[in-house]
């Protein structure tokens, strides 16, 4: 039984006026039977209302009137919130889906399931878990500005006043994470020994030192220099003054009641309303319901037969012993390890343009953006992922950025570097959100959506692909390929492990660790990772499982009509979908090559 949370008494009360006003819509459309019109005019307010209260989506879809403040998580925000996202809801299940074309059928479901998850979050008061291992509320204020262009005086004007909401953004952040502790909802005391590292790094005495001022850094030219100076003196003050002690209370709190009251178990199962959660976490990021037994059996399955290959590859190096003494030799010896960070970013370039030289092979359309592989910022690195895809601002001064992690070389082994690019770089991540960013005769919302399954299960489906491409080498990069296969397996083991069958952290890491050969520092920071941020680990898996279906579909059904670039590109072609929705619209695709 959950406790009884007074918020949940405020949305009762605002679901009177809502089924009103979706009363009052129907009637509506019944009368002027505009349904198409109606969408529109749904999709525009939701935009704009998007842009009003999420400020830091805004500056990254290259709309910059509100580059100068942060969102805001307040009691009285989050119920506003609520209320207008169930209006819209309203609004769009008035709609006669029969009435409307292809396209804005795709627009109003879309809508809808963006609209369903966010309204379910609400309801589940997740604003109370505010972070993770991986990102958290105040990362993305630290990078909220990142690549964004500054012209003139006003862009750091607007600049200099989101640092100055920081104090604000943390403390309502604190206020939600408080009604956690009250309520039996926080993260495990484990997470925090990841986490508080990374938070008291940014406290510091130069405010010049912090990533926050990269921007004064250089500056632009057409601004005279006193004015320019004027505005470097007034970003350190703004750091120094309302960006480092919001850095400094949060640490405060982090470390003292936050840390006392974090529990010793690592189960979402263990929190109160912990299965409601993790169902909720399995439909978001798989974006289809599935039992976690279901789930967990097919890890097992999986593994079994990735391990399987894995001894096939083994016998073809020539090794003279098993799978843990490879893995150990992998682990441990040094040909295998950049000595450098330049080292090995630069062959993570040589990878990436091997890859790129081929691209036009499996696909139709590439996208006009470029991307670049840049070191993850040091200040995240120690407790950071091995790599990730941090998307362009649209409009902004930069391109992608595959982030590659350089702390620790001796953990950073070559033989996954392939894989590794595949899945962030092309024909993964900035592959697909590129062609997302640049679709064309679509609402913007479409443009920016990621949605886990469909991308992660992309970029895992990509590592793959690379063996048709032809990118990977030697046996040991088919090896590196592998045990990253066999570590996104291993995440529906362990994930459904831990939230709902009782596992403990030391069997999480006992299971990574014996089937992959992951470092122990990856080990770590994966296993933390899952227990932190439940069932997003589950999409890479299920969702290249399903992409593979749809390709074996695709080609039994088509057979030698069937050409591997023209399904690459319907794939991609409508930017991020859930899985039900991207099986339809193939389905739709292998009928009409059919005819």
């Amino acid at each position: 039984m959950n406790p009884i949370n007074p918020g949940n008494l405020i949305r009762v009360a605002l679901l009177v006026p809502v089924f009103l006003a979706a009363a009052c819509v129907s009637a509506t459309v019944a009368e002027t039977g505009d349904d198409s019109a109606e969408l529109a005019k749904i999709i525009a307010e939701h935009r704009a209302y998007q842009l009003r209260e999420f400020p830091t989506l805004a500056t990254q879809a290259g709309v910059t009137e509100h580059n100068d403040r942060l969102g805001s998580v307040s009691a009285a925000a989050l119920h506003r919130q609520e209320s207008t996202e169930r209006d819209f809801l309203a609004r769009l299940d008035a709609l006669e889906r029969a009435a409307l074309d292809d396209s804005e059928r795709i627009n109003a479901d879309l809508l809808s399931w963006v609209l369903q998850d966010s309204i379910a979050a609400h309801e589940l008061d997740l604003s109370r878990v505010p972070f993770n291992t991986f990102w958290g509320f105040f990362i993305g204020a630290l990078r909220a500005s990142d690549g964004v262009r500054m012209d003139n005086a006003a862009d750091y004007e607007q600049y200099i006043d989101r640092l100055q909401d920081f104090p604000r953004w943390f403390d309502e952040n604190i206020a939600n994470m408080k009604r956690g502790i009250d309520t039996g909802f926080t993260l495990p005391r484990i997470v925090l020994d990841g986490v508080l590292p990374t938070v008291k790094a940014q406290i510091k005495g130069d405010p010049t030192e912090s990533s926050l001022y990269e921007p004064f850094e250089a500056m632009s030219d057409r601004l005279p220099a006193a004015e320019a100076d004027r505005l470097r003196q007034a970003g350190k003050a703004a750091i120094a003054d309302a960006a480092v002690p919001a850095f400094a209370r949060l640490y405060e709190f982090l470390s003292d009641d936050y840390l006392a009251a974090a529990t010793d178990t690592v189960g979402a199962s263990e929190m109160a309303g912990g299965d409601a959660y993790y169902r909720y976490a399995i439909r978001r990021y798989v974006t289809t319901d599935m039992d976690p037994a279901e789930i967990h059996q097919i890890g097992l399955d999986e593994v079994a037969r990735i391990r399987r290959e894995m001894q096939e590859v083994i016998a073809e190096t020539g090794f003279e012993g098993g799978f843990e003494a490879f893995t150990e030799f992998l682990r441990t010896d040094p040909q295998f390890y950049a000595e450098t960070p330049e080292a090995l970013l630069k062959e993570a370039g040589w990878i990436a343009k091997r890859i790129d030289y081929v691209m036009p092979g499996y696909f139709g359309k590439l996208p006009r953006l470029p991307y670049g592989i840049v070191p993850v910022p040091d200040e995240l690195a120690p407790n950071y992922t091995t790599a990730s895809y941090n998307p362009a601002p649209i409009g902004g001064v930069r391109g992608g950025a595959y982030w590659l992690n350089t702390y620790r070389l001796d953990q950073r082994p070559r033989y996954e570097l392939t894989a590794l690019t595949l899945h962030e770089a092309v024909p993964g991540h900035h592959h697909q959100g590129a062609l997302s960013q640049e679709l064309e005769n679509v609402p913007d919302f479409r443009r920016s959506l990621y949605l886990s399954a469909y991308g992660e299960g992309w970029g895992l489906y990509s590592e793959k692909l690379g063996v048709e491409m032809g990118v990977y080498q030697t046996p040991y990069d088919h090896f590196g390929r592998l045990s990253y296969e066999m570590w996104r397996a291993c995440r529906l083991v362990i994930d459904t492990g831990i939230h709902s069958q009782g596992w403990s952290r030391r069997q999480g890491l006992d299971f990574l660790a014996a089937n992959t050969s992951l470092s122990p520092a990856n080990v770590r920071a994966e296993v933390d990772r899952y227990i932190s941020w439940p069932g997003q680990a589950l999409s890479y898996k299920l969702g290249e499982l399903k992409i593979w279906e749809l390709r074996r579909r695709a080609e039994e059904a088509l057979g030698n009509d069937f050409d591997l670039r023209e399904f690459h590109d319907v794939l991609l072609g409508n930017g991020a979908l859930p899985l039900t929705m991207l099986e339809a619209e193939i389905d739709r695709w292998i009928a009409a090559s059919r005819q």
